[in-house]
């Protein structure tokens, strides 16, 4: 099952809905490469560049949450913080088994796919929400 960038995703904030797709492209590269189950050098490659640009993408929402002083960083940054452990733990599966296996490819669907896709619809919406009504009191 691969993952979908749809119109549910849409943050209203170009940046994060762009960076968002991006990460969901990378997942679906981690996601093929599993399908031969004997590639662990490939899904560990892959595994690496979606760990890369999760780091990208999550530094870049934190300093624009800096930026706009968004109330919730704290919370948002420890919601991140989630994610990073899920990868490292996805990382040791690799290490400890022959090739990526159907549990692997379940855990990135759980713990990888569905927590973006909650993350982005509550987390990353309330901060382009929250961009949005700050920059429209400037206006009025």
């Amino acid at each position: 099952m691969y993952a979908e960038f749809d119109d549910t995703l849409v943050t209203g904030n170009e940046m994060i809905d762009s960076q968002h797709r991006e990460l969901i492209g990378k997942i679906n590269d981690l996601l093929r490469s599993c399908e031969d189950h004997a590639d662990r050098k490939g899904a560990v490659r892959m595994l690496n560049y979606l760990a890369d640009y999760t780091e990208f993408h999550f530094k870049a929402e934190e300093q624009l949450q800096e930026e706009i002083g968004y109330p919730g960083i704290k919370e948002h940054k420890a919601k991140h913080e989630e994610l990073r452990r899920t990868v490292s733990e996805l990382h040791e599966m690799l290490e400890e088994q022959e090739g990526p296996t159907d549990d692997f490819v379940e855990m990135v669907n759980k713990n990888v796919t569905e927590w973006l896709y909650y993350h982005i619809k509550g987390f990353d919406r309330s901060v382009a929400e929250y961009k949005f009504i700050r920059n429209n009191e400037k206006m009025i």
